[in-house]
């Protein structure tokens, strides 16, 4: 088994390479959630569903992942829109609006988080305009998904640009020669290919804003059962001193959000067989 696994390794050093890539995801990952299961396991099964099914919790855990999944769609939608913009079209500032999109990576989260509250509260430039027509973004669940939009919209414009570049317009000239409209090539022709790379690019968003903290805190308002999320709440039981309840908290958060990167995973692997098989 073993000269088998050596003979189809590229790379050599195989059983050295394999123990550093071991060492490195256990000390990196695997030790650290299982910290977070034994200092979990500290509490009795009361005393746990007490705490993860306080209404407070609750509430936190809807706001988290609620805004999460509304904000990774959005991304999802306007991120493929402006990576075909980006790969298919040339126009004057191309390379500026192309590196504006790493800017999310660069800024510290709080610094967004400040920025986009100043800019969309009530007396922000943005704001004060559309508080007359009844929109309300700073301190609302609005404002929350905002913000995630903002961190994750980087990470599916570069998970799809790759993809559009690479995908051949022969294949499109000829499906539109056939008498095929644009849409029906779109949806036919076009879209297959691009559907696990959008996947991916929507699981990178979701996971990123699940955890998000920085820019969040600021433009929420944090007030309980309406704009306070789970992260938030995991630091307030922190400087609390009430370490289980914290791990308590984040156990179910890494529960729900490994659940659902398990079905995106799933959706994916179908999406890229069925893509492989035609």
């Amino acid at each position: 088994m073993y000269k088998v696994w050596k003979e189809r390794s590229i790379l050599p050093g195989f059983g050295l390479s394999m123990g550093i890539t071991v060492l490195y995801l256990s000390l990196i990952v695997l030790f650290p959630l299982a910290g977070l299961f034994l200092k979990t396991s500290s509490m009795t099964w009361e005393q746990f569903w007490h705490v993860v099914l306080d209404p407070r919790v609750m509430a936190a855990y809807r706001v988290s992942f609620g805004a999460s999944f509304g904000a990774a769609l959005i991304n999802t939608i306007f991120g493929f829109i402006v990576a075909w913009v980006l790969v298919r079209y040339d126009f004057p500032g191309k390379r500026l609006m192309d590196a504006l999109i790493d800017l999310p990576f660069a800024l510290p989260t709080a610094v967004a988080g400040i920025a986009l509250t100043t800019i969309y509260s009530q007396n922000g430039w943005i704001g004060r305009l559309i508080e007359p027509l009844g929109i309300k973004v700073a301190f609302t669940p609005l404002g929350i998904m905002l913000a995630l939009t903002f961190i994750g919209i980087p990470f599916v414009v570069r998970t799809l640009q790759p993809v559009l570049e690479e995908l051949e317009k022969e294949t499109e000239e000829a499906a539109v020669s056939l008498g095929a409209y644009r849409w029906k090539t779109f949806v036919r022709v076009i879209f297959p290919q691009l559907l696990p790379a959008l996947l991916t690019g929507f699981t990178l968003a979701f996971a990123r804003s699940i955890g998000e903290y920085g820019s969040v805190v600021f433009i929420s308002g944090n007030m309980p059962m309406k704009t306070e999320i789970a992260p938030l709440l995991i630091m307030t039981k922190l400087e609390q001193y009430d370490y289980s309840g914290a791990t308590a908290i984040a156990l179910v958060m890494l529960i729900i959000s490994f659940f659902m990167l398990l079905v995106i995973n799933i959706l994916q692997w179908r999406a890229n067989r069925s893509l492989t098989t035609v």
